[in-house]
């Protein structure tokens, strides 16, 4: 691993999506954070100012990735942090909800590690093309 440039915070209820996103970025200049709820991402969110991107499934129990959209968009403490949403074919009108609360991108489930990889690299300025490890 080099060493961490963004701090990456990943909200998803599915682990193994937090373990994908973790493998991928930390071979590059990355840091990842993972939070099993909106509500802990919240909390995380609140407590690590340096985190630099959220990634952030839509359909998760109790607090839902629409509403921690609402909720972090009226912060301004949030108000630069881009905010990827990772969703299932055929949420559509939770992705409109999501484009409509700032999204900066909606990426559908399942997805490629690499193409996320250079996404969220494009989207923090990062070299996409840096040479990373990893699957397809």
């Amino acid at each position: 691993m080099v060493d961490a440039n963004h701090h990456l915070l990943v909200i998803d209820d599915e682990p193994h999506i937090g373990r994908i996103v973790r493998m991928q970025f930390e071979q590059g200049p990355y840091q990842v954070s993972l939070a099993h709820d909106a509500r802990a991402g919240l909390e995380f969110l609140a407590a690590h100012p340096d985190v630099d991107c959220v990634l952030l499934d839509l359909n998760m129990p109790g607090m839902s990735g629409v509403d921690f959209l609402a909720i972090a968009r009226k912060d301004t403490r949030y108000s630069a942090v881009p905010m990827v949403v990772l969703t299932a074919a055929g949420q559509i009108g939770q992705v409109e909800q999501a484009r409509e609360l700032g999204a900066a991108a909606i990426v559908t489930k399942p997805f490629s590690p690499k193409k996320l990889y250079r996404h969220i690299a494009e989207l923090l300025g990062d070299d996409p093309d840096a040479e990373i490890g990893g699957e397809n």
